[in-house]
């Protein structure tokens, strides 16, 4: 058999719902045998969902992905078939890739590289494997591995090339964050080409929580040119028939591979074959989807994200508080897009000190986007509260205390709202005002799901150039009206902050690059910004822990990727 006909399945799983991941593989099994494949490959944990955190301690979760699994052996009748879960059926938990055909499991490989840095903590969970596998049908020997293992330069994927693999199957759960798709895409390619193999590589697709997976499942030839690619954050099926030959050949004018040996024990199980597949409604063409763009990506990105962390917590609906501002308008443009303007409810909750075009501007968003609007003025309950505090504040002049005590008013709003009507809110703080402190506790912070949460404030802007880009959608007003929280007469963000475009590289250098103060100023950036700016960030940790879950979209985003002590002394 010198052909073989791949079927990467990237699909969305729900974190916990074995069953109803298991009937959705089911369903796309079925899908790629009528259309002719005879190897089906699904992303790492599909049975369990990705990440599954703390629920593979609980026993009855592995009891039911383990019956999960057996069901998916039996429908492997027709093809290789090849899943990802956690299991303990072999030995200690782990993370694994259960390789079925025929009716029966051929073999069970173990992620053998856990990652333990940033949003991951597999040593937590996992025990890592210390042999892989390659299944041999005629001319095809495929090596299997997990997501991580590809990413070392001498991960197992190597030993199961040195020992003959020629089509290298990954099965991946990875994250996006801003640029990884080339990065990662780029390194894919070079391990095929350095191993004169496929690698057919098929990535998790949706969100849960923080983290969104952007599929782009590809696969590569053994000189490293891209074959086929799956789309950016959509599920999908991606085929394509591999032809044995280039890899053979490339193989025979690589000295490399002469006579190559590895140091890890490589298992190799044959088969006599692999089935012709059950190809009812023909074998689809091979496609190359395009790569989006940085700020399509982006908006992409948040719409997956608010889409599913709305759907998998049971939320139907959603409320955001306009204020006429950038942040509040991009959220929603966005949440329109997740979830269609029927499930969206916006609030315009003035103050004394909200500008008419504020009113205007927001009144405007949310017609153009097909949104409801409600106003409800602040000022009345402003007004009472400070009544009843008179007394204690008695001689002491307006000051900061007053303005949060606005933003706090606004949050009981929209979470009256949320209590009442059951819909989620939408929090709109953007990284750099989360990053400084720039944001009200109990107030603008307070809601359910923060989408801009790692966006700042300049990719905001970016943000809406985009959503504008064939006709106005946000009011251009929005757009070139200079930012104020509108807490005070005549406010503006620059009265307390550095201008954005000074702040928010400093911002991205100091949180993302993780560079000194002395670092930032050596590239030309202010010293008194520079020292300001990292005093907001340092001393304002308190207030991020206790900050809504939000949407992770670049290298290190708040939260579980950047894990800082709130009480300590460190400069």
């Amino acid at each position: 058999m010198d052909k073989i006909r791949l079927a990467l399945v990237q699909m969305n799983t729900v974190v916990g719902d074995v069953e109803g991941n298991l009937a959705r593989m089911v369903e796309h099994i079925d899908a790629a045998l009528a259309h002719g494949a005879n190897c089906v490959l699904f992303p790492e944990m599909t049975l369990a969902g990705y990440p599954p955190e703390d629920l593979v301690f609980r026993r009855r979760f592995l009891e039911r992905m383990e019956a999960a699994a057996q069901v998916l052996e039996s429908y492997s009748r027709s093809a290789l078939v090849v899943f990802g879960y956690a299991s303990a059926r072999e030995g200690p938990l782990a993370n694994v890739a259960a390789v079925t055909c025929g009716g029966r499991r051929l073999a069970t490989v173990v992620k053998q590289r856990l990652p333990n840095y940033g949003v991951f903590d597999e040593q937590r969970y996992f025990a890592p494997g210390d042999r892989t596998s390659l299944i041999e049908v005629d001319a095809w020997k495929i090596g299997i591995s997990i997501c991580e293992d590809l990413w070392y330069p001498d991960g197992p994927y190597l030993d199961q090339a040195r020992a003959g693999g020629n089509l290298l199957l990954n099965i991946s759960a990875s994250p996006y964050s801003r640029g990884k798709g080339e990065t990662r895409e780029r390194m894919i390619r070079t391990r095929a080409e350095d191993t004169a193999s496929y690698l057919a590589w098929v990535n998790l697709v949706g969100a849960q929580d923080e983290l969104v997976f952007d599929g782009r499942s590809v696969v590569v030839g053994p000189d490293g040119s891209v074959i086929a690619r799956a789309p950016a954050f959509e599920e999908n099926i991606l085929y394509v028939e591999l032809d044995q030959a280039p890899a053979r050949h490339r193989r025979w004018m690589d000295p490399r591979w002469r006579s190559s040996t590895g140091g890890l024990l490589v298992e190799t199980v044959r088969l006599d074959g692999l089935p012709s597949g059950e190809a009812s409604t023909g074998v689809p063409a091979t496609a190359v989807a395009a790569m989006p763009d940085a700020v399509e990506e982006l908006y992409r990105a948040l719409v997956v994200g608010v889409r599913d962390y709305v759907a998998k917590t049971g939320f139907h609906d959603v409320v955001v508080g306009l204020s006429g501002g950038i942040d509040s308008a991009v959220t929603s443009v966005i949440a329109v897009a997740a979830l269609g303007a029927a499930h969206v409810h916006t609030v315009f909750m003035p103050s004394e000190f909200s500008a008419s075009e504020s009113r205007r501007d927001a009144h405007v968003l949310a017609a153009n986007v097909s949104t409801d609007i409600i106003d409800l003025p602040i000022g009345t309950p402003m007004g009472s509260l400070l009544d009843v505090l008179a007394p204690a504040f008695e001689g002491r002049p307006w000051d900061l205390t007053e303005e949060n005590l606005q933003a706090r008013i606004r949050g009981m709003l929209l979470m009256a709202l949320s209590n009442k009507l059951g819909w989620l809110v939408l929090t709109t703080g953007n990284k750099s005002e989360l990053a400084t402190g720039y944001s009200t506790l109990y107030g603008d912070m307070a809601g359910g799901f923060a989408v801009l949460k790692d966006v700042l404030k300049r990719d905001v802007y970016r943000l809406a150039g985009w959503i504008n880009r064939e006709q106005e959608v946000i009011p251009v007003h929005i757009i070139e009206r200079p930012p104020s929280a509108e807490l005070r007469p005549d406010q503006k963000d620059e009265d307390s902050l550095p201008p954005y475009a000074i702040l928010d590289p400093i911002l991205e250098g100091y949180i993302e690059d993780d560079r000194t103060p002395e670092d930032l100023i050596a590239l030309g950036y202010p010293p008194e910004a520079v020292q300001f700016t990292v005093r907001l960030v340092d001393r304002n940790e308190y207030k991020r822990r206790q900050a809504p879950v939000g949407l992770k979209v670049t290298p290190r985003a708040f939260g579980r990727d950047r894990r800082m002590p709130v009480a300590g002394k460190f400069r």
